[in-house]
C-alpha cells in the first residue's frame, strides 16, 4: 500500500521477474510500428524519385523531336487538329445514331410488293411498290434519261463519296451572291437517303442524319445501284413513283422508248413533281424540260446541236382527266399491307380499301380552303385530318397541304402535343372511377412539385361541375383529378386502351396534353365514344386479293371482334359532357348544320404551336390539326377557331344523304324537323361562310343506294382482265 505520508512510496513491488513482460511487449510493438512507418516513407520516397528519373529521361528523349520556328506551328496545329478531331468523331458518332437506327430495318422491303389499290366501291385509285425483278435494269434505260438526271440533279455524282463538298461550297457562294436560296447542295445520294428513310422536315438534325445515311448508301451500294434505286423510288407526280411508272402515266409508253424531249421532262419532275407535272401544268413542265436541256449542254454531256430538236419539238403527254390520287392515304395503306404481309406470300396484290373519294375530296378541300382563307392571318402553313366512320373504316386522310411538295404524312407520323384534346382520357378514368358529369371539384391554383399549371387568362371559378370544366377546357381540374384522386398511370393506360399507339410519357403534365400524339391516334381514340365504349377497330384495308381473285385477307373474317374499353355508363357520361362543347363550350364553330348532334373537344398547346379539334357524331369521328412543321407559333390560333371551322366543313359534307345514327347516352340524339328548319334558316355563325351544298337525298333514295352498296360489297372480285381493261 502507498504511504500517504511518503508520496515517493509506491505500491508493493512484485516479485523478481514479474512486471517486465508487458514492458517488453510494448517496446516490441513500438519497434514494429517504427519499421512499418520507415518502410512506407522509404517506399514513397523511392517511388517519387524513380518517377522523377523516368520523367527526366522521357523529357530528354523527346527533346530530340522538339521543333522550332515555322515547323513548331505546323506540329501544334496538327496536335490540336488531332485533339479536336477525336472529340468531333465521338460527337459525330453520337449524331449518327438515328441513321444507324434507320438502316436496321429491311429498307428494301417497300419495293417487294406491287399493289393496286381500290376504293370502297371498287374503283382503282392508285398503285404502290415496285418489283425489282421486273423493273428495267439501269443499263437498259435510255442514255438521254440518265444524262438528263445526272446533269440536273448531281453533275459530280460519279466523283463524290455521297457528299459533294465542292458542289456544296459552290451552292453556298451562289446563294450568297443571290441573297436567297437558288441552288441546292444535296447530292443525288442524299436525296435518295431522304426518300428512303426521312421526311421533308427542315432541321439541322434531319440534315445531319441525311448526310450519314448518304455515306452509308455509298458504302453499301454501287453507283449504279444508287442511281437505279433513285429512279425507281422518287415521287414523279400524278400518284406515280419511279421513272418507269411516270413514263407510262404521262406518255403512255415504256421507259425504254422515251426520247430526249420526254427524258428531259421526266428529269425535270424530281425538283417539284406537283409544280411541273405535265398533266396539270404542261407549259411549266415544258419550261422546266428546257432548263434540263440547258443543263445537258452546260455540263458537257451533250452539245447544243444534239438538243436543238428536243427544244423545237417538246414532249406531249397523254390526255388524262385530273383525278387527285389520295397519296397520303395510299402511303399509309401500303404500310398496312406490309404489316399484314406475313399472312400471305404473294407480292402482286389487289387491295380494297376503306377510302371514300367523295369524303376524301371534301377533306382535302376543307384543309386547303381553310389555309387559303385564314392561314396567313393565323400564321399557319400546314394541316392534317383523319375521318373514321363508326365501325373503324378510315374514310379520309389528309397528311398535309401538298403531297407533291412534301410526302411527309402529318396525319400518321407527325408527333404533336394535343393540348386539351388529351383531357378526355383523364375524364374517362374519372367516369370509370364512379364520378358523374355533375360531380363538383374546386377550380383553384394548384402545384404538383415544381409545376404550377394555369387556366386561360389565369381565371378560376371555384367549385364547378366536371361537365362545366370540360366544356370550358379548364386546366386545373384534370390536374387536380390526377394528383388527388386518379394518378398518372391509369390515364396513360386509358389512352393506350382507347387507341393511342404513340408512347405516352410518364409525366405529371400529361393530364393537360403535353405528351405528343398523332392525328390518327386522336381520331382512333375518340371513335370509341360513338362506338358505345368499344374499340373503334380503325382500319384502312377491307380485303387483300391476289390476281387470281383469291381473298388472302378479309378484315371482318380475320380480325378479332372489338373489346370494351369504357363501361356503358362511363361512355354515356363522356358523350353527355362532350356534346356540350360545340354548343356552350369552346367549340361553337364546330356544331354541324341541320341539327346534327355534334360532340368533341378542342386543344391548344403552349405558345399556340398546335391547334386541334377532335369531334364526332353518331356516324363519323374526325380529328383536325393545324400548325407549322418548324414548330413556330401561330397567331393566337385556338382549337375552337380554324380546326373547328374545318371540322364543320368536312363533316357537313359527309353527313349529306346518310341515315343519321344516335350518339350513345344522348337524350333526343337525332334532330327534329323543327331543329332542321331552324338550322337551315339561321345565318352562319361568326361570319364563317356556309358551304354550297347539293340537295340532300331522300330517305328512300338513301335506302336504295345503301342496298346497292351492300350488294357490291358482297359481290365477287373482278377478274384480272377486267381490272386491267378498266385501267
Amino acid at each position: 500500500m502507498q504511504d500517504p505520508d511518503n508520496p515517493e512510496s509506491g505500491p508493493d513491488k512484485p516479485e523478481s521477474g514479474q512486471g517486465k513482460t508487458p514492458d517488453r511487449r510494448e517496446a516490441r510493438n513500438r519497434h514494429l510500428l517504427l519499421r512499418i512507418d520507415s518502410w512506407i516513407d522509404s517506399t514513397v520516397w523511392n517511388a517519387g524519385f524513380r518517377a522523377a528519373e523516368i520523367w527526366e529521361d522521357t523529357t530528354i528523349f523527346f527533346r530530340r523531336f522538339r521543333v522550332r520556328g515555322w515547323k513548331r506551328m505546323v506540329f501544334e496545329l496538327a496536335g490540336e487538329g488531332l485533339t479536336l478531331g477525336s472529340v468531333g468523331m465521338v460527337l459525330m458518332l453520337a449524331l449518327a445514331q438515328p441513321a444507324f437506327e434507320a438502316t436496321k430495318e429491311d429498307w428494301r422491303n417497300r419495293g417487294d410488293f406491287a399493289v393496286t389499290f381500290l376504293d370502297r366501291y371498287g374503283n382503282t385509285i392508285g398503285h404502290r411498290g415496285v418489283i425489282h425483278q421486273n423493273s428495267v435494269p439501269i443499263d437498259e434505260l435510255p442514255d438521254s434519261l440518265i444524262k438528263s438526271v445526272i446533269a440536273t440533279e448531281d453533275r459530280r455524282f460519279f466523283d463524290h463519296f455521297g457528299i459533294d463538298v465542292i458542289g456544296l461550297f459552290r451552292a453556298m457562294v451562289t446563294n450568297a451572291q443571290a441573297g436567297e436560296v437558288v441552288q441546292g447542295g444535296s447530292t443525288l445520294t442524299q436525296q435518295l437517303a431522304k426518300n428512303l428513310f426521312l421526311s421533308n422536315e427542315r432541321s439541322i438534325d434531319r440534315k445531319i442524319t441525311e448526310a450519314f445515311l448518304a455515306l452509308w448508301l455509298e458504302a453499301n451500294l454501287s453507283k449504279k445501284e444508287i442511281l437505279a434505286t433513285y429512279l425507281d423510288r422518287a415521287y414523279m407526280g400524278g400518284g406515280t413513283f419511279g421513272a418507269a411508272a411516270a413514263a407510262q402515266f404521262y406518255f403512255g409508253k415504256n421507259i425504254t422508248d422515251v426520247n430526249l424531249a420526254e427524258s428531259a421532262m421526266l428529269a425535270g419532275l424530281f425538283k417539284a413533281p406537283a409544280k411541273y407535272a405535265p398533266h396539270v401544268n404542261l407549259p411549266a413542265a415544258r419550261a422546266r424540260a428546257n432548263e434540263v436541256l440547258t443543263n445537258l449542254v452546260q455540263s458537257g454531256l451533250m452539245t447544243e446541236g444534239q438538243v436543238i430538236a428536243a427544244r423545237r419539238n417538246p414532249a406531249t403527254v397523254v390526255d388524262r382527266n385530273e383525278v387527285e390520287s389520295p397519296d397520303f392515304f395510299l402511303d399509309w395503306a401500303f404500310d398496312e399491307v406490309q404489316r399484314l404481309s406475313p399472312r400471305f406470300h404473294q407480292r402482286s396484290l389487289i387491295v380494297r380499301t376503306t377510302i371514300d373519294m367523295g369524303i376524301q375530296q371534301a377533306a382535302d378541300d376543307s384543309i386547303e380552303t381553310s389555309l387559303r382563307e385564314y392561314g396567313e392571318a393565323y400564321h399557319a402553313k400546314q394541316g392534317a385530318m383523319v375521318m373514321i366512320e363508326n365501325g373503324g373504316a378510315v374514310r379520309a386522310m389528309v397528311g398535309g397541304r401538298d403531297y407533291g411538295e412534301s410526302q411527309f404524312n402529318r396525319a400518321t407520323k407527325a408527333l404533336r402535343q394535343p393540348g386539351s384534346s388529351f383531357k378526355v382520357y383523364t375524364y374517362s378514368v374519372a367516369m370509370e372511377s364512379g364520378m358523374t358529369p355533375k360531380t363538383t371539384i374546386i377550380d383553384a391554383p394548384i402545384s404538383w412539385g415544381n409545376w404550377s399549371p394555369h387556366n386561360y387568362a389565369n381565371r378560376y371559378a371555384g367549385r364547378i361541375t366536371l361537365e362545366t370544366a370540360i366544356a370550358q377546357s379548364i386546366n386545373t381540374i384534370p390536374v387536380r383529378l390526377a394528383k388527388e384522386k386518379l394518378g398518372i398511370q391509369p390515364i396513360r393506360a386509358m389512352a393506350k386502351a382507347m387507341g393511342v399507339e404513340t408512347p405516352i410519357r410518364d409525366d405529371v403534365t400529361i393530364p393537360i396534353g403535353t405528351s405528343e400524339v398523332t392525328v390518327l391516334d386522336q381520331a382512333t381514340a375518340y371513335a370509341v365514344f360513338p362506338a358505345g365504349g368499344f374499340q373503334s377497330r380503325r382500319h384502312g384495308i377491307t380485303q387483300v386479293l391476289d390476281y387470281d381473285g383469291d381473298v388472302l385477307y378479309d378484315f371482318d373474317r380475320d380480325e378479332p371482334p372489338p373489346r370494351r374499353v369504357l363501361s356503358e355508363q362511363a361512355d354515356s357520361y363522356m358523350n353527355q359532357m362532350l356534346s356540350r362543347v360545340p354548343y356552350v363550350g369552346t367549340a361553337r364553330k364546330a356544331a354541324l348544320d341541320n341539327g346534327v348532334v355534334t360532340a368533341g373537344k378542342t386543344g391548344t398547346t403552349q405558345a399556340y404551336r398546335d391547334a386541334w379539334f377532335v369531334g364526332f357524331t353518331g356516324n363519323y369521328t374526325c380529328a383536325v390539326w393545324f400548325g407549322n412543321d418548324d414548330y413556330t407559333s401561330t397567331n393566337n390560333m385556338t382549337g375552337g377557331s380554324l380546326p373547328a371551322m374545318t371540322f364543320k366543313r368536312a363533316m357537313d359534307y359527309a353527313h349529306q344523304g346518310v341515315t343519321l345514327r344516335p350518339i350513345p347516352g344522348i337524350e333526343n340524339p337525332l334532330p327534329s324537323e323543327q331543329d332542321v328548319a331552324k338550322a337551315q334558316a339561321s345565318k352562319p355563325k361568326d361570319g364563317v361562310p356556309a358551304l354550297i351544298r347539293p340537295r340532300m337525298l331522300s330517305v328512300q333514295s338513301t335506302t336504295i343506294l345503301k342496298g346497292i352498296g351492300e350488294k357490291l360489297k358482297d359481290a365477287a372480285p373482278l377478274e384480272v382482265q377486267k381490272v386491267a381493261s378498266a385501267e
